[in-house]
C-alpha cells in the first residue's frame, strides 16, 4: 500500500493531549455553547448572519485549498487528499486542514472566508441557503454510513421498542442521526419528546437530547443519559470506554445513507472552473482511496499516525472496520447483511433521491426552535439547486473505481433506489 506522503512544514496539532482518548476539556465547553438545544440550529447561527450576508467580500483571492473539519471519520476524504498529497499533485497549494471543534464555528470560518473547503452536516447547507441565502453549494458526499445507536449496558435495551421512558442524545437538531433516529421510533410506535431530563416520561416517549459528541461516552457510563446516536469513531469510544452496546448501525436502515457533505462557496466554483475541479480531484480520488484502504486510513487519521484525529489507532480502526453480524448479534445491529454495507463506506455521487428524502424526512422530525423554512422546501428543486452535480461527475469519470464501494450499484451506479428498513 502506498504509504502517507510526509511534506516540509507539517506540525502535529500542539492543542491535542496525547495521553487524552477524548478532547480537551475546553472542546466541551466551546461545544456545549455551540449545540445549545434550546434554540436549535437558528440561534446556534444567529450570530453568523452578517459574516453570512458579506462572505462574498470576505473570501481571499487566492488558490490555496484551506480546510476546516470536524474531528471525525466524516472528514476522511478531505484529510486523506491531503494527507496523501492528492491536492498537490492537481497542482494545488493546500494548507494543513484546521481541526474545529464545533460545527457553528466551521460554518462561521467558512462564511468568513478562512476555509474554502469543508464538510458539513448534510441539512446545514440547506438551512444555510434557504433559510438564510447563503450560497453554500454541496459538491459530493463525504461518505455513506459510518454512524450508530449505542445504548448503555445499564439499559437492557435490545431493541428500539425498549427505548420508550429513555433519555437519548444526539449531536445537533438538523443533522442525519436525529432524522434516521426519529423514522425508527416512530416505526417503532415510539414519541420523541423535548422536554427537561427531569420531567416525567409517558411509556412511549423518548426525550431527546444535544449534547457534544466528547461529552457522550462518559455521559452513558454515568447514566445521565441512556443511549446517543452519533458519527464515529465516537460509537466505537463509547463501546471500548463506556461499555456501550450497538442497538443499531444507522446505515442498517436506511442503505447507504448521506451524513456529511463536502462543501465549497457557489461563487468560488463559477469564478474557478479550473481550480475547483483539481479540488474536486483530489477529494474524489481520495475516497477511492480510503474504501480500498480502510485500516490503513484508520491508522492515518488516528493520533498515533499523522493526528488529524485525536483518538488512538485501535478505535478509528474499530470505527472504520468492524462491521460484522456475529460481533453485533446480542443486540442484532445487522439485519440487512444482505445489503452488503461497511461500517462506513466512501463514494462520492450526491444522489438526488437522497437529497429529497432527506427534505421530506426533515418536514417530519421534531427540532428545538422554529423550522417553518421547511415547510416551503420542494425536494425536487433541492436536490437540483442545492448540489452541483459538474465537477463531481467529471471527476468520478477520472475515477471509475468509485464503482468498487460497497455502497454503490455498479450497474447502476448515478441512480438509485433510497431504501429503509426497520
Amino acid at each position: 500500500m502506498t504509504e502517507c506522503k510526509k511534506r516540509e512544514g507539517l506540525t502535529k496539532p500542539n492543542e491535542l493531549d496525547p495521553d487524552d482518548e477524548y478532547f480537551p476539556s475546553d472542546f466541551s465547553r466551546r461545544q456545549t455553547l455551540d449545540m445549545l438545544a434550546a434554540g436549535g440550529l437558528a440561534t446556534a447561527f444567529s450570530s453568523l448572519l452578517p459574516a453570512l450576508s458579506n462572505v462574498a467580500n470576505a473570501a481571499p483571492d487566492d488558490d490555496v485549498v484551506r480546510i476546516g473539519y470536524l474531528p471525525i471519520t466524516d472528514a476522511t476524504a478531505l484529510l486523506v487528499a491531503h494527507g496523501m498529497g492528492y491536492f498537490e499533485d492537481e497542482g494545488l497549494k493546500a494548507e494543513r486542514p484546521t481541526l474545529i471543534r464545533g460545527w457553528s464555528p466551521l460554518v462561521e470560518g467558512f462564511a468568513a472566508g478562512k476555509f474554502n473547503l469543508v464538510h458539513f452536516l448534510k441539512p446545514i447547507p440547506l438551512w444555510m441557503r434557504y433559510n438564510n441565502n447563503f450560497p453554500v453549494k454541496i459538491m459530493c458526499w463525504a461518505h455513506t454510513n459510518g454512524s450508530g445507536l449505542v445504548v448503555g449496558k445499564h439499559t437492557g435495551v435490545t431493541s428500539f421498542d425498549q427505548l420508550g421512558g429513555k433519555q437519548i442524545a444526539v449531536p445537533y437538531w438538523y443533522s442525519m442521526h436525529n432524522i434516521v433516529l426519529q423514522i425508527a421510533l416512530r416505526g417503532s410506535k415510539l414519541k420523541p419528546v423535548i422536554k427537561s431530563q427531569s420531567a416525567p416520561l409517558a411509556a412511549d416517549e423518548v426525550n431527546l437530547q444535544v449534547m457534544p459528541p466528547p461529552e457522550m461516552p462518559p455521559s452513558l457510563a454515568a447514566k445521565k443519559i441512556d443511549a446517543f446516536i452519533v458519527a464515529e469513531p465516537f460509537n466505537a469510544m463509547g463501546e471500548l470506554k463506556a461499555g456501550a452496546k450497538m442497538l443499531r448501525f444507522t446505515g442498517d436502515i436506511w442503505k447507504n445513507h448521506p451524513c456529511c457533505v463536502v462543501c465549497m462557496h457557489e461563487q468560488v466554483t463559477t469564478r474557478k472552473k479550473e481550480w475547483t475541479q483539481k479540488v474536486v480531484n483530489a477529494v474524489v480520488r481520495a475516497q477511492v482511496y480510503a474504501s480500498q484502504n480502510k485500516k490503513e486510513v484508520a491508522r492515518m487519521l488516528s493520533r498515533d499516525g499523522e493526528r488529524y484525529l485525536p483518538m488512538p489507532a485501535k478505535i478509528v480502526e474499530r470505527a472504520m472496520t468492524l462491521y460484522d453480524e456475529e460481533t453485533y448479534k446480542d443486540p442484532k445491529a445487522i439485519k440487512n447483511a444482505v445489503w452488503g454495507n461497511g461500517r462506513v463506506d466512501f463514494q462520492p455521487w450526491p444522489y438526488p433521491s437522497a437529497t429529497k428524502l432527506i427534505v421530506r424526512a426533515m418536514s417530519e422530525t421534531l427540532v428545538g426552535g422554529d423550522a417553518t423554512f421547511l415547510k416551503k422546501l420542494d425536494p425536487d428543486f433541492v436536490a437540483q439547486d442545492l448540489v452541483d452535480y459538474e465537477f463531481v461527475k467529471k471527476a468520478l469519470e477520472a475515477y471509475p473505481e468509485w464503482k468498487n464501494d460497497p455502497s454503490v450499484n455498479a450497474a447502476d451506479p448515478f441512480n438509485r433506489e433510497e431504501i429503509v428498513s426497520l
